[in-house]
């Protein structure tokens, strides 16, 4: 298996993913990952312009910026969403994180099914920062957001699990293909179920039957289950899972 790779400017290590994002943060020894989140999600320039503001009145650099999350108007279609990306990460370039296809920051992006945003904004972030006195015995760490298809394959058609298949046995089949996505994710970063915090869940299709037959069973949510009404980034999945471990969780 693939294992986590150094970020040492930001003070923690990740999963390898693809351009847009990794698969995955973990804080290096001495380090936590904090997360805030904003009070209403802010246009994506306007929250980047405040990400970098608080981290310089954190005293952290940009590189600490690990993780983000994101909200979108509507999903997109496979070549708007590459065309999103690059805009996206223009700014870790700059800041110095991102370069070429490598990309250490991990990233959710969902679409709420419900009053969604104008524009694409940030819902949340996440960076480093020393670790208080004494730490804690389970690093933090930050899975990213994936649906039920592999990544890196230049797009997502032809590769979807039970396309378009929202019956009890698509979702059924989706579910366990993301959950061992989510394990894939986890064992690059040297940590399992038993270490996460928050298991979080993104879709408007019933899954609650699911629940008792797929998720709980396999461990996969020792801290609960967080379901958000809200669609995949890209318009012909149905069902996505992000995981985390963090000590400090605010809103500014």
């Amino acid at each position: 298996m693939t294992q986590s790779l150094p970020f040492a400017l930001g003070n923690y290590r990740y999963a390898p993913g693809v351009f847009q994002y990794s698969s995955g943060v973990i804080a290096d020894p001495g380090y936590v990952i904090r997360r805030v989140r904003f009070d209403k999600p802010v246009p994506l320039a306007e929250g980047f312009a405040r990400i970098e503001a608080h981290l310089a009145a954190e005293g952290r650099p940009t590189t600490a910026f690990c993780a983000c999350e994101l909200r979108s108007p509507a999903p997109f279609d496979d070549a708007g969403f590459i065309a999103f990306n690059r805009v996206y990460v223009s700014t870790l370039e700059r800041w110095g994180i991102a370069r070429g296809d490598a990309n250490p920051v991990a990233r959710s992006n969902v679409c709420p099914a419900v009053a969604p945003p104008a524009v694409v904004s940030l819902y949340a972030f996440s960076y480093t920062a020393p670790a208080p006195a004494g730490g804690h015995a389970t690093p933090s760490f930050v899975v990213s957001g994936s649906a039920e298809a592999p990544e890196g394959k230049g797009g997502y058609a032809g590769h979807v699990i039970r396309p378009g298949d929202v019956s009890p046995d698509g979702l059924r089949d989706k579910m366990r293909w993301v959950l061992g996505e989510m394990e894939r994710r986890m064992g690059m970063l040297g940590v399992g179920w038993s270490d996460v915090g928050s298991t979080h869940v993104y879709t408007v299709h019933d899954i609650h039957p699911l629940m008792a037959t797929e998720l709980l069973p396999r461990g996969a949510a020792p801290g609960g289950i967080t379901w958000q009404f809200v669609r995949p980034p890209v318009d012909i999945l149905d069902y996505e899972m992000d995981l985390r471990r963090v000590f400090d969780d605010r809103v500014i």
